[in-house]
Parts: structure tokens; sequence; C-alpha cells
């Protein structure tokens, strides 16, 4: 079956380190609905985020390349009910941060290491709320993964197509109440989700290397 994305030209573009996918994670920033001030980017001066990684695993699936997020769980103690990719916080035993993506994607859905080939390294993303700091990888697979949800910390796969991403009306924006502080939000509207914050932001910049400005 013909694939909608040529896996070789995807790989190339989200590889090339001159071919820059900020500008488009600027335009999911959450901001400040009082003077549309960022967010925080950065910790303050002094703190040590916790350091992780995220995987942007893509694969083939009807006829279009597809990536997995998953909905978190609503009992866990941070982000919970939240779309993320897969991924956590990186332990010594992973002895690298891309060993922590692979390590948590196949903790969180069971997708066999051996079966990912790492593409590229994304821009960290810093969290405010967990003090996280995440590393975003790109990889692929040449099959489907046959998802194992973890059910202690899963409540639902999303399988989201890449094309969707690159779909402007999938970007939607909303305002809503955070910690007492009232927020613009943008997100990625798919499957009847919201996909905003860390996730969004990682997300965005894969669509910033494949879109023109």
């Amino acid at each position: 079956m013909e694939l909608d994305f040529d896996p070789r030209a995807l790989r190339q573009r989200l590889s090339d380190p001159a071919n820059d996918g900020l500008w488009m994670r600027a335009q999911l920033l959450p901001r400040f609905a009082e003077d549309g001030r960022p967010r925080p980017t950065a910790p303050p001066a002094g703190a040590q985020p916790r350091p992780g990684a995220v995987l942007v695993l893509l694969y083939p699936h009807h006829g279009a390349i597809t990536l997995p997020l998953t909905v978190r769980n609503a009992d866990l103690p941070t982000h919970s009910g939240e779309v993320s990719l897969p991924g956590g916080r990186y332990e010594a035993t992973d002895g690298d941060l891309s060993r922590t993506a692979l390590r948590e994607a196949w903790e969180e859905l069971a997708i066999p290491m051996a079966a990912v080939e790492l593409w590229t390294q994304l821009t960290p993303v810093w969290i405010p709320v967990s003090n996280f700091q995440i590393t975003p990888f790109v990889g692929w697979s040449a099959q489907r993964p046959a998802f194992g949800p973890a059910l202690e910390e899963v409540a639902e796969v999303i399988e989201a197509p890449l094309r969707l991403l690159l779909d402007p009306a999938t970007l939607q924006q909303e305002e809503r109440v955070i910690r007492g502080q009232r927020m613009h939000i943008p997100f990625f509207a798919l499957g009847g989700h919201k996909v905003w914050g860390a996730t969004a932001l990682v997300l965005a910049e894969v669509v910033g290397k494949l879109i023109s400005r």
C-alpha cells in the first residue's frame, strides 16, 4: 500500500539541523491572557530540572504515517488525564536519554526497543509544573507496533495520522484558568482530545520542520 509520506524524505527533513521547526513551537506556547506573555520556557536561575525523554514514533498504518499518543490515567499524581507522548524520567541505568525514550515506550506501550530506528533528537522542553526537562526523539518502525498499554498509566492510546497534524484546522485555541491564572491555550484537536502543553510543543517542532512558512 502506498504511503501518504515518503519515510526517507521525512527522515531527511526531520534530521536536518538547518531545517528549523521552532518557529511553529512558538505558536503553541501557552500565554497569559492578560498581556500575551508566554509561559516561562526555561527554569529559574539555580533550579535543577529533572531530565526525561519522550518518543515520537512514526510508523505506517492504513496507508498513512502515524504516531501514538497516550491519555494518562485520571488518578496519576501529575498530568492526570492529559495527552502525552510515551516517555518519562531518566534513570541512571539508561545510560543516555535516547535509551530513556525507548525504555519508556516499552514500559508504557510494549513497543520493542529493537523495532525502533532512531532518526533524530529534537529541542528539549521544560515543564514548569513538574520541573521536568524532556528531550524528544523521533523514531521509525517499519511496522505498526502491537500496542500493549500499561493499564496503571495509560487510559487510552490515540493513533494520530501525521497528515492530521499538518492540517491547519487541527490547530485550535481556547482560554482557561490554570492555577488561578487565565491562560490562552493553543492545542491540536486530535481524536476528540486537546493536545496542549509540552506534548503540543514537541509536535509543533515536527510540524514546523515539515511545512513551509
